[in-house]
């Protein structure tokens, strides 16, 4: 539409729809073009105007370009609502696909492909292969993306009629537009097949950094992003790609340049040559430095992936720090990855720059940024011994500031300085003192450190002073509280100075472990995959793609079994930070004014009627099952599922169990932070039995050092994942004070095991008679001793493995039993034996085998 075409919004009179159908049906073609924009204008706005379909249909025999664009646009709309009408418009689309004119072959072809109707399908495929070999390069690439749409309605019709081997061939064009598209596709259609469909060879990659020197931004963008996938077969191989693609990194368009970036970095891998490495390096500065003269959003996405690169290689902006210096208009989130760049360069040649730069920032105004800019200071001086050394001269300036302190983490941490160095702060026993009269009023925080920080004062400068001063402390943590924490550390103390103040030293003041740094620092198998994932938003998020991503695989066919057993679906974030799961039928460009392009996502999962706790934490809709109370746990110690070193502080242990029919995550949580954590979450990724959270999880506040467990009811048939089954359950938990920690748990099968899983002894002989012998499985557990026939039946069958018979081959003992899991898949198992002796074997008949290997790894954990 033109600029002059508001007017087809404007408000129209009662009788719209007969109105415009009399337009439509007019005999002059001015006025039915208006009718059709009227129409495009009432559905832009929302209005229903499908029962004028078979009169816009029958507007599309026209030579106008602009009015078969909107017919088009409209048959695009409204064809799925009105599938049976829609077939009207298919001689015309076959028709258009042989017109004279390239603009209206390609708007046919492309159109045909837009419209998501089983019924047109059939007729798109003999326009889309003409289409495909057409003399004109424009409808040529227009038909390669229609191929990846049209994979995405029927994967089977695509590979059966040709297509891909068509698309394969247009690789070799020569227009390198057509090329970019043909590769786009590809890779769109590889993104969503559980198979291999696109792998580029030594002839493909010549053919692909040919084209990449003539086609658009963004054509270049899609070869690059081919060529990242590309495993050079040596240093020389690297070192002719990496030559071929340096000319990029001067490109003007953003995301040219970190997908360029991006392949010299997985290339410089396999480069043995360290003066090509460092020629490299000094190449890849600039273009980087310039993304951060870009827009505020720009500058953040390039400082995400910088963050990356740097970690990797912090030769490349080693000589660059100045540039990630805050200005005083950067937003709030610029500041910040700033900062933690500045932090990962800082090194013992630029210390003295960068303190004096953080000193600037903590007194600024922001207060997440001065506290943010404090913690930095402190990061350097654990990064550089060179630094440490000069900080010993702010004790005393921070001690002046005591009584500003009204945060408790800041207080306790202020008490914790004045123990910890009691010997060199001259009145550290009179600051210490000014805390003993508002010690019942303190947080427990606080606490804590104020009567560690007693202690210590007291085993280093045992005077009069200090002795009073821990007879108050001891008295108050032991008498006055009733805090169990503060009152057993008090009375541990108590006891050590009592009966040995010489041990109590070893205890109190015994040698710190060396301080390090491993916030911000990803672990190095993840951080290779980003750098893979650069100019994505797995790069923006730091996180896979299958954190946030969820890819659903084509249907495999009977040929391909072997492919689909390996398909694994991923995981997806909340829509909260900004990611909306797309179809690849709409993937296939990027916004303009951002770098990054999000990978190919099927539809998303249809939505449970009830939300979810999480707010949609991991892009799931959970149907939640209301529970009346929490379920206290007990037991023995669990797994650790999440260590504390990776929580930043907290650490998770959680196992799935069975108790009374009913399956629930047993977990636990230890807080070793410094402060209260609460507000705790918790939601579950699609798995094989779609487990998922029956309630709420209910934990109470977690005071600092203690722990807590509870049993959380789980159900089944809410989250399931398609592909082969597998006993992995991947878990995301969030609290009101840290992010969200995700981190998988590997179940057992037994925990399946269902109560009505015993059969009656005719009942198993005829189903083991009527299974074939191909559904029979047998596995040898040479490690395995049973001391017991009978305590082992009970055993297993305390696990839901039920006893059916037993017999004598030999001196071997022979067990029948049998047992079941959801959606009544059962297991006839043969269990053979000798009491006293390694070595069994265990033989299982079930109509699902893809269940086996599961039952195996529960049978192994059940029987040793």
């Amino acid at each position: 539409m033109s600029g002059h075409d508001s007017k087809y919004f404007s408000t129209t009179k009662k009788g719209e729809i007969p109105e415009l159908k009399e337009e439509l049906n007019s005999q002059y073609k001015d006025k039915r073009k208006d009718a059709v924009k009227k129409v495009i204008a009432a559905m832009t706005v929302g209005k229903d105007v499908s029962s004028l379909f078979t009169d816009v249909v029958n507007c599309m025999q026209t030579e106008n370009l602009e009015l078969k664009k909107l017919v088009y646009l409209y048959l695009i709309n409204y064809a799925k609502s009105q599938p049976d009408l829609a077939i009207l418009a298919v001689n015309t689309f076959v028709k258009d696909s042989q017109d004279p004119n390239p603009l209206i072959r390609a708007l046919a072809v492309r159109t045909m492909g837009c419209i998501r109707v089983d019924k047109i399908t059939e007729y798109l495929c003999d326009p889309l292969r003409r289409c495909l070999k057409d003399d004109d390069p424009y409808v040529r690439k227009t038909a390669a993306i229609c191929v990846a749409k049209l994979y995405d309605i029927n994967a089977e019709l695509v590979e059966d009629r040709g297509f891909l081997e068509a698309l394969k061939d247009l690789i070799s064009d020569n227009n390198p537009m057509v090329v970019a598209n043909a590769v786009a596709a590809l890779a769109e259609i590889q993104d969503s097949s559980a198979r291999p469909i696109f792998e580029i060879t030594s002839h493909t990659l010549t053919k692909l950094l040919t084209a990449l020197n003539e086609c658009t931004e963004w054509g270049q963008v899609f070869i690059l992003d081919s060529l990242s996938r590309y495993k050079a077969t040596d240093a020389r191989d690297a070192e002719n790609i990496v030559e071929r693609v340096t000319p990029r990194l001067q490109h003007a368009n953003c995301a040219v340049v970190l997908s360029a970036v991006k392949i010299i970095l997985l290339q410089m891998e396999l480069i043995t040559s360290t003066d090509v490495v460092r020629n490299l390096c000094k190449k890849m500065a600039p273009p980087l430095v310039t993304l951060l003269s870009a827009e505020p959003e720009i500058q953040y996405v390039a400082l995400r992936n910088i963050n990356l690169i740097v970690q990797k290689r912090p030769t490349i902006l080693a000589h660059e720090i100045k540039v990630f210096f805050c200005k005083y208009n950067d937003p709030i989130y610029v500041k910040m990855e700033k900062l933690e760049i500045m932090i990962k360069l800082a090194s013992d040649r630029n210390i003295d720059q960068v303190l004096l730069e953080f000193k600037e920032y903590a007194t600024e105004v922001d207060v997440d940024f001065v506290r943010k800019a404090v913690r930095a200071i402190g990061r350097c001086a654990i990064k550089l011994e060179r630094a440490a050394e000069r900080y010993e001269s702010i004790i005393a300036t921070l001690c002046e500031s005591l009584d500003t302190l009204d945060e408790p983490e800041a207080k306790a941490s202020m008490i914790w300085i004045i123990g910890e160095y009691a010997e060199r702060i001259d009145n550290a026993d009179e600051l210490l003192e000014s805390f003993l009269d508002t010690f019942p009023e303190e947080p427990a925080l606080v606490q804590l450190q104020l009567l560690t920080a007693t202690v210590k004062l007291f085993l280093k400068k045992p005077t009069e002073g200090p002795q009073q001063m821990i007879q108050a402390v001891l008295n108050n943590a032991t008498v006055e509280t009733d805090n169990p924490d503060l009152r057993d550390r008090a009375y541990i103390y108590w006891r050590l100075l009592s009966t040995d103040p010489e041990a109590a030293k070893d205890v109190v003041l015994a040698e710190k472990p060396v301080i390090s740094d491993d916030s911000n620092q990803l672990d190095s198998s993840l951080l290779d995959e980003l750098l893979a994932n650069i100019s994505t938003l797995s790069s923006v998020y730091h996180k896979p793609p299958e954190a946030f991503v969820s890819r659903v695989k084509a249907a495999p066919r009977a040929d391909d079994e072997e492919f689909a057993d390996a398909g694994e679906t991923g995981y997806s974030e909340s829509p909260s930070q900004g990611v909306d799961g797309a179809s690849p039928s709409s993937s296939t460009g990027t916004s303009s004014n951002v770098p990054v392009k999000q990978p190919a996502a099927a539809a998303p999962a249809v939505a449970a009627p009830i939300p979810d706790l999480l707010g949609d934490l991991m892009g799931l809709d959970n149907a939640l099952v209301p529970v009346d109370e929490p379920t206290a746990s007990s037991g023995p110690p669990l797994p650790v599922v999440l260590p504390s070193t990776t929580g930043q502080g907290l650490q998770i242990s959680a196992q799935l169990v069975r108790r009374d029919g009913q399956i629930y995550y047993d977990i636990s949580f230890e807080n070793g932070t410094q402060g209260v954590l609460d507000g705790f979450m918790i939601q579950f990724n699609k798995n094989t039995f779609g487990l998922a959270a029956g309630g709420p999880l209910q934990v109470p506040p977690l005071q600092p050092g203690s722990s807590a467990r509870t049993l959380l009811a789980m159900v089944f048939s809410q989250n399931v994942s398609p592909g082969a089954p597998n006993s992995l359950l991947q878990v995301a938990v969030k609290n009101n004070q840290q992010p969200v920690w995700y981190f998988s748990d590997k179940g057992s099968l037994h925990v399946f095991f269902g109560e009505d899983g015993k059969m009656e002894r005719t009942s198993f002989l005829e189903a083991w008679k009527s299974l074939p012998d191909d559904n029979e499985f047998s596995k040898e557990y040479p490690n395995s001793v049973i001391s017991s026939i009978d305590a082992t039946i009970e055993h297993l069958a305390a696990s839901n493995v039920f006893f059916i018979a037993k017999r004598k081959n030999a001196n071997m003992d022979v067990l029948y039993l049998s047992a079941k899991i959801p959606r009544g898949i059962p297991f006839l198992i043969e269990l053979t034996a000798a009491v006293g002796v390694p070595g069994a074997k265990c033989a299982v008949k079930t109509p699902n085998r893809e269940f086996v290997p599961l039952f195996f790894e529960a049978m192994e954990s059940l029987i040793n």
